[in-house]
């Protein structure tokens, strides 16, 4: 039997990776299987495969059909489905324990031989179309979706993990057979569990159903991804809504380099919740929001930092500015230790609300170990977010907030 670390981890001979988290308090058990691609692994002109795989990988196997999948997931009152997501595929389970070990064995055939029965990659072909015809009617989704391609280019970052319609019509089994072909193999692949298990147990099963799993000689495709230089740009997009959509992106360091932290926090304190700068600023004290945010999302390769507001079409012009000299204050103007250490607060405290479930830590540490970051950087990130300081702060605003790319929709009445 393979070692089994102090921290849980454990490596089989075959090259996945086993994550166990003793929780005994609930007989509970949960799971991630992740898988190393996503829609960052995608050709362009097969852009949705990812997500399409995720709803069709539970439609059988070579000894399963749909229905039976289905019948033995409820009969035990677990959960089981899949989700692609940028970085990464997965595999969710949850179950009590002492049906674990047969609901491991359900998610072992999906990930080793699904059929993707071609009536059911219709069926979902489909609606994912729908999906994406659904989204052009969403202001805030056509505003997201021209700063992310202007931001982008030609990086797979730039499409929604839906894919398009031109894309995504054109998919078939046997594009969904050939992406599972390359990416699912036992050297790509992570098992994170939580719950009431130890880690023997978990290794035990793991070898019982993955052991006799071998990877194909040929190594995984290594990606040559374009890379992304700044290139700010304004886009507007007329459409006869009740609001104008105003967003202004950066493009933002990896969840690999050294700003990730810093940038996290400033991402708090100007657009988490009611208390932050932007909501007290320009909806609060102003009334020109009806609804304004800011995000940062984790990612492999560079990441973007994206502010916005929806607004009255009359003020789109005087909700931009707003919006602008919000973010451009954080480089003029450093935060005060007081102010930084509220959001500390506010962030951390988040962070371990999101750890409270079996499920939700089975989802961080195998997310952390998919990306290449290990499971130490659970520690580590908490660590790196209480050593920043305001002139830190400072420093990494100006490094990022310099000109950032405009994207508007709205009616024509509220267009720049």
């Amino acid at each position: 039997m393979p070692a089994v670390d102090p921290t849980g981890r454990t490596v089989l001979d075959n090259g996945i990776v086993i994550l166990v988290i003793e929780n005994p308090a609930a007989d509970i058990i949960a799971g991630r299987l992740f898988v190393r691609c996503g829609s960052r692994w995608e050709p362009r002109e097969k852009a949705g495969m990812s997500h399409l795989l995720a709803t069709t990988i539970t439609k059988g196997t070579e000894k399963l059909s749909s229905w039976e999948i289905a019948d033995r997931v409820e009969s035990t009152g677990a959960s089981l489905g899949a989700d692609a997501a940028t970085d990464y595929f997965q595999i969710g389970m949850k179950t009590v324990s002492a049906d674990f070990a047969h609901i491991l064995h359900l998610a072992g055939q999906l990930l080793r031989s699904p059929t993707f029965p071609t009536a059911e990659v219709e069926l979902e072909r489909r609606i994912a179309i729908q999906g994406i015809r659904s989204q052009l009617e969403q202001p805030s989704t056509i505003a997201f979706d021209q700063l992310r391609q202007a931001m982008y280019q030609q990086h797979p970052y730039a499409m929604s993990s839906l894919g398009v319609e031109a894309t995504v019509e054109k998919l078939s089994s046997e594009d969904l057979k050939q992406y599972h072909q390359t990416y699912f193999r036992p050297d790509n692949l992570v098992i994170s569990l939580a719950g009431r298990i130890t880690a023997k147990e978990a290794v035990d099963l793991a070898i019982e159903e993955f052991g006799d799993w071998r990877s194909p000689t040929e190594s995984i495709p290594v990606l040559n991804l374009p890379s992304v230089t700044p290139q700010p740009k304004q886009m507007a997009t007329v459409q006869e809504t009740q609001q104008s959509m105003v967003m202004l992106g950066y493009l933002a360091s990896s969840v690999r380099e050294e700003d990730y932290a810093a940038l996290k926090l400033l991402n708090t304190y100007l657009g988490n919740g009611l208390s932050s700068r932007l909501f007290v600023e320009l909806r609060e004290k102003r009334g020109l929001a009806y609804d304004v945010s800011a995000f940062y999302p984790t990612r492999l390769d560079a990441s973007q930092f994206v502010v916005y507001l929806g607004t009255a079409p009359e003020n789109t012009a005087i909700a931009l500015e707003g919006l602008r000299h919000e973010v451009e204050r954080l480089c003029r103007e450093r935060l005060s230790a007081e102010e930084l250490q509220v959001s500390k607060n506010k962030l951390l405290g988040q962070y371990a609300l999101g750890k409270q479930t079996n499920a939700q830590l089975a989802q961080v540490f195998g997310w952390y170990e998919t990306l290449g970051l290990g499971i130490e950087f659970d520690t580590q990130f908490q660590a790196e977010i209480e050593a920043v300081t305001p002139e830190m702060a400072q420093e990494v605003a100006d490094r990022y907030f310099i000109e950032p790319y405009l994207s508007l929709v709205g009616p024509d009445r509220g267009m720049l």
